[in-house]
């Protein structure tokens, strides 16, 4: 599948959608985040994988700006600025991330015949905690 671990980033189709962004203006930047994640939502009865990929690494880009977010390693990742992003980025990415890990996804099929199926559910998990506000801080409130 293209794919060398279970970052958002880690997959070839990831690793497209991040130099479109760096090639992209920054003021077209939101909306090809959101054009990936809504295309993942729409997606009619079954979910293929590139669009799903697209709509994981959208929503790890969303997150990294919220509390708690993990900052985005730019070895895979887009190397150019993302705009801060209103809260309505934060709902579309945990919509799309349900539909990535629930039935008629061929990313979470595969997933699941892999063999990693409950690390690669781990770290959905996170980046839905971050979206939602439910990531717990540490001592220092970061």
């Amino acid at each position: 599948m293209g794919t060398w671990d279970i970052g958002p980033f880690h997959n070839d189709t990831a690793a497209d959608f991040s130099g479109r962004l760096d090639r992209a203006g920054l003021a077209e930047r939101p909306g090809l985040l959101r054009s990936a994640l809504a295309r993942a939502l729409a997606a009619g009865g079954y979910l293929e994988i590139d669009e799903a990929q697209e709509a994981v690494a959208a929503a790890a880009l969303v997150a990294a700006q919220r509390p708690g977010g993990e900052p985005i390693d730019p070895a895979y990742a887009p190397r150019a600025a993302i705009p801060v992003l209103g809260a309505e980025f934060g709902v579309l990415a945990l919509r799309a991330l349900e539909r990535v890990a629930g039935p008629g996804s061929e990313l979470a099929e595969l997933w699941a015949d892999s063999g990693e199926e409950d690390r690669w559910r781990q770290r959905l998990a996170g980046l839905r905690a971050v979206l939602d506000g439910t990531v717990s801080m540490d001592r220092d409130g970061c």
